[in-house]
């Protein structure tokens, strides 16, 4: 049934729609606030049931994904009304002979009542939990009225905080949430992708029949997703898992296949992906062969191919009409043919390119005669293959022509998507090649624009953008335009770790049963019906006009203008919520940003794209944008070479070296060269690292040479002392740096309203050490495991080093003993943390103790979390980042020290961590602190160093600021001392803690705990 969804919130009490009559209104409201608010929006016309009716209505609630029941009101008996109701529901309800009916596969009860009024028959179906919602529904309709009453939801659950919404999708929507997986895929939203494979492949262990599905299906799709993200262990082992359920069926065999080589040719593995691609599969209507030499494929196009059709998706228009597994075995195997066709490109094979391409293309296109639309993105992609292949044999008109028609065959039915927005971009890149430039400028600023107008990023799009922002780079100095584009667009490019770790906290928040994730689950599905509703007008729009198809066409314009502005309605109240907020895409206009930065502040904004290095400083009355004098290469070895000198393990030892002065002084200047002499003169400098800037706090790169000749002559001295270095001109000796995890996140902080928490610290740590060789409890995930990862579990030693609690004694008595709260050893559990109900009644929440960001091995997933004693029941030691999104604090400030996100953290714990390419993987962690409700956060590049009482005297000196003392400037005053101290003056004493928000907020305000003495709830064994 075609429907037009609408989102009704009342403030409080009870809703109730401003009208004497809700037939004459698209949606009103029922219900009150306390119980499930819901709203009852009209339908265009039902052509499912048939028959003649008057008209018809949808239910929503807020708590539900999906509508919870229909009403009409049809011209007919109640028998009549019975019998086409049933006739549309599509075997979709199973009704038992006493009359009681459930969903089809599942307990879930289904409810029908129908009411007669002369020749008219009321009717009200749905799920019987909101039959308080049903009934309201009804006899709104038939008095005319708003009906007044309360509903009352009956909630089951299966885990953490899933409510009847998700139990619903659990039990009856295991193929279309594949399906929906699929389309994520196609349409470039990977990192959902991921999420609803995951998701499934959870389910299918205690619902692996449901709907006919193959659970090693999502396995498969899973390991895909892990390779694409360079996560190979990981990867290795799902596909082995998946590999060792015996299969013989011809589609599950050609998927093993065309992902495995994918899998390969992600490790550059090119030889061993050509003999899978190449091995023999049982053909069902003709077997795939290619001859010619050996091929290969770099990973540059990779994120391109392997989001073709590798889908079951494989569902038409209509969910009635599925592929055969023949047909999807021709599919699959034309994308084998596709994969080697873009291979013999990559080698310079323009000709046998070609060919393979085109016969991909014409193999795809058999099946329905091509009236497949799950297969458009594997069409889109062959035709850009295509194009690339023409354009190599010198042929650009017939290149041009394809590239067109590969955007084309996307604008029907990926309409405002990544996939869509990917082609534009290939085709403007092709464009610039051939010295097009403005035309390509044009195309791309339409891409930015759309993707940015849908709350969408450029994520997966890095090479197809490349070429747009060298264009406005090499156009910035004469035309301010080029700033603001370059600044917007550089906001999409949201990296895939981020885009990954964001998709994860969002299943979170869409699992949860608060207002937050109720609006939340709401604005999904105004999402997806807003993208349907266009796909539907854009197909129409291919259609010969006529009045039928005009008429069609407005009034699905007047549904997507209504969504949409539901839509907008519903992020409004949204933004409300910090969980949405981390979860959230979005971007500022430079204007906006410049809006509220102060006068003594700039903002420092860094873009790796392949192997180029951008950088923007923006302040409040200008902007400079520049490509920095270094590759992204030079600046990984840069890099590694200053943390080398910093803090590294050598034989199970954490050591420190001489620092490598001379590089840090010469990546500064390779880096900031426009402005390397104005930066230590801005006082507040926000700075917002890329690529391997995001494993090095920027206050330790050197400004001037002023002192380095005395140093370098140390190093050379035996006698003289290598590790002082109190005359290095740092950038933080000047400069008071804090760093933002994106524009709009630093704008979020600067606009929070302060804490009104009544009490100033708490602080938490020196987990309780874990006697013996195995872990006391493993609860229902282990630790940091889960049901689909049961043997990735961290070892005990974990547990075995404790962070000493004298820190947060330090923190608490620096701001008078009376201003906090302690909870360590036995006492500090994860149980305890989630369990506790006055976590907003704090201020600074401080936690010393380790962060665990890498995999406890590399083919397991990367779960960020805290160490904390074990618990009873469920307790695994762990305060993962997950169940970190989920607490409730109203915090201005949440300190993580003596978390080790050590430099040389995988890709795989960068991952979940919300970075790629190494480094700070901290940033899940904070991710999550801020979706929880905290301002901003303070976390340590590396351990926390123990010597001359380093870290005490920094976070002593840190909270022995003044009332009124900004974050900023209480951490460079007390970075200073260290600084100044020939025993601190190597960067690892003082530089490893980095101040994530606002650092212009206020540290302190007025102490208001009124407690007589320093509350401690549990020390436990003493832990050294």
């Amino acid at each position: 049934m075609p429907i037009l969804t609408a989102l009704c919130v009342a403030s409080s009490g009870t809703a109730q729609a401003q009208v004497t009559d809700p037939t004459l209104r698209d949606s009103f409201s029922i219900g009150d606030q306390g119980g499930s608010l819901c709203a009852v929006q009209a339908t265009v016309r039902d052509n499912v049931i048939g028959g003649m009716f008057d008209r018809a209505w949808v239910i929503l609630c807020r708590d539900a994904s999906q509508p919870v029941g229909y009403v009409r009101m049809l011209r007919a008996s109640p028998d009549q009304a019975l019998a086409r109701i049933e006739r549309g529901r599509a075997d979709s309800i199973t009704c038992a002979a006493d009359g009681t009916c459930t969903v089809r596969d599942s307990s879930v009860a289904w409810q029908t009542r129908v009411e007669a009024d002369g020749n008219t028959a009321y009717t009200v179906e749905g799920f019987a939990a909101y039959g308080d919602a049903l009934n309201l529904a009804l006899e709104s309709v038939r008095q005319r009225r708003v009906v007044p009453g309360v509903i009352k939801v009956a909630t089951t659950s299966v885990g953490a905080n899933d409510g009847f919404a998700r139990t619903l999708a659990g039990a009856i929507d295991v193929d279309k949430a594949l399906a929906e997986g699929y389309r994520r895929n196609h349409s470039g939203d990977y990192a959902e992708a991921a999420e609803f494979f995951e998701t499934l492949s959870r389910r299918a262990q205690g619902d692996e029949a449901a709907a006919d599905i193959d659970p090693t299906e999502f396995t498969l799709n899973r390991a895909l997703q892990r390779s694409n993200l360079g996560e190979f262990g990981e990867a290795e082992r799902l596909f082995a898992e998946a590999e060792a359920v015996p299969t013989s069926d011809p589609v599950q065999l050609r998927l093993r296949r065309n992902f495995r080589a994918i899998h390969a040719l992600n490790q550059r593995n090119y030889d061993g992906a050509v003999e899978l691609l190449q091995q023999p599969i049982a053909p069902l209507t003709s077997a795939v062969t290619v001859d010619g030499a050996s091929v290969t494929l770099t990973p540059a196009i990779v994120a391109g191919v392997n989001s073709g059709s590798n889908a079951r998706a494989v569902q038409q228009a209509s969910d009635r009409e599925r592929l055969t597994p023949i047909e999807r075995a021709q599919i699959i195997d034309a994308q084998a043919v596709h994969l080697l066709g873009t291979v013999e490109r990559l080698r310079g094979n323009g000709a046998a390119a070609k060919t393979a391409q085109l016969k991909g293309l014409t193999d795809a296109l058999a099946v329905r005669e091509g009236r497949v639309t799950s297969i458009v993105r594997l069409r889109s992609q062959m035709l850009g293959e295509l194009a690339l292949a023409e354009e190599a044999l010198g042929d650009i008109a017939a290149a041009d022509a394809r590239f067109l028609d590969s955007v084309n065959a996307l604008a029907v039915e990926y309409p405002e998507t990544n996939a869509l927005a990917s082609a534009r971009a290939r085709y403007a890149a092709f464009l610039t090649r051939h010295g097009q430039d403005d035309k390509a400028l044009a195309i791309y600023r339409d891409v930015v624009a759309a993707l940015a107008g849908s709350q969408r990023s450029t994520t997966g799009m890095a090479n197809m953008m490349a070429p747009y922002y060298r264009l406005l780079a090499s156009r910035a100095a004469t035309d301010a335009t080029a700033v603001s584009d370059f600044f917007v667009a550089s906001q999409l490019q949201v990296r895939p770790g981020v885009a990954d770790t964001q998709a994860v906290l969002a299943r979170e928040l869409s699992s949860g049963s608060d207002d937050g994730a109720r609006l939340f689950r709401q604005a999904t599905t105004l999402n997806r019906d807003i993208e349907r509703a266009r796909i539907e007008d854009a197909r129409l729009g291919q259609l010969p006009v006529s009045p039928e198809i005009n008429a069609l066409r407005a009034d699905l314009k007047t549904q997507i203008d209504n969504l949409s502005f539901q839509q907008a309605e519903t992020i409004v109240a949204l933004n409300a919520f910090p969980q949405y907020r981390v979860v959230a895409p979005g971007k500022l206009d430079l204007v906006e940003l410049q809006q509220v930065l102060r006068a003594d502040e700039a903002y420092l904004k860094m873009l790796v794209v392949g192997a180029s290095v951008y950088a923007m400083l923006i302040e409040p009355g200008g902007a400079q944008l520049w490509k920095s004098d270094i590759s992204a290469a030079g600046l990984d070895t840069a890099v590694d070479a200053i943390r080398s000198t910093i803090s590294i393990v050598e034989n199970g030892r954490r050591v420190t070296y001489p620092f490598d002065a001379a590089t840090a002084y010469k990546l500064y200047g390779q880096l900031f060269g426009p402005v390397a002499a104005k930066l230590p003169g801005v006082a507040h400098l926000i700075f917002e690292p890329d690529g391997a800037m995001l494993r090095l706090p920027i206050n330790l790169l050197i400004s001037a040479d002023t002192g380095l000749a005395a140093y370098e002559q140390r190093l050379l001295d035996p006698d003289a002392d290598p590790f002082d270095m109190r005359q290095v001109a740092w950038l933080g000796r000047t400069s008071r740096p804090s760093t933002a995890v994106s524009t709009l996140a630093f704008r979020n902080a600067r606009q929070a309203a302060p804490s009104k928490a009544a009490n100033q610290y708490f602080g938490l740590g020196q987990n309780l050490p874990v006697d013996g060789t195995t872990l006391p409890s493993l609860g229902t995930r282990g630790a940091a495991g889960s049901a689909i990862d049961s043997d990735c579990q961290w070892d005990i030693a974990q547990w075995a080093r404790p962070i000493s609690a004298d820190e947060l004694v330090t923190a608490r008595n620096a701001m008078g003993g009376n201003a906090g709260t302690l909870l360590t050893g036995g006492a500090f559990t994860d149980s305890a943390v989630k369990t506790r109900t006055d976590l907003d009644d704090y201020r600074i929440i401080h936690f010393a103790t380790h962060g665990l960001v890498t995999a406890p091995r590399p083919a397991c997933p990367a779960r960020p979390a805290l160490v904390t004693s074990f618990g009873d029941g469920d307790s695994d030691g762990l305060l993962t980042f997950q169940e970190i999104f989920d607490l409730k604090i109203n915090a201005d400030l949440v300190i993580l020290s003596a978390c080790d996100t050590a430099g040389a953290a995988s890709v795989a714990a960068t991952r979940e961590a919300g970075l790629s390419g190494g480094g700070n993987a901290l940033d899940g962690l904070v991710r999550s602190f801020i979706g929880a409700g905290g301002r901003s956060v303070i976390a340590s590049h590396w351990p926390a160093p123990d010597d001359f009482d380093a870290t005490k005297r920094l976070i002593g000196g840190l909270f022995g600021s003044g009332q009124g003392t900004s974050v900023a400037d209480a951490m460079w005053g007390t970075q200073l001392r260290l600084m100044d101290d020939q025993q601190t003056s190597h960067p690892y004493y003082w530089a490893g803690f980095a101040i994530i928000g606002d650092g212009g907020q206020p540290l302190l305000h007025g102490t208001t705990a009124t407690a007589a003495a320093p509350a401690q709830e549990g020390i436990g064994r003493a832990a050294r």
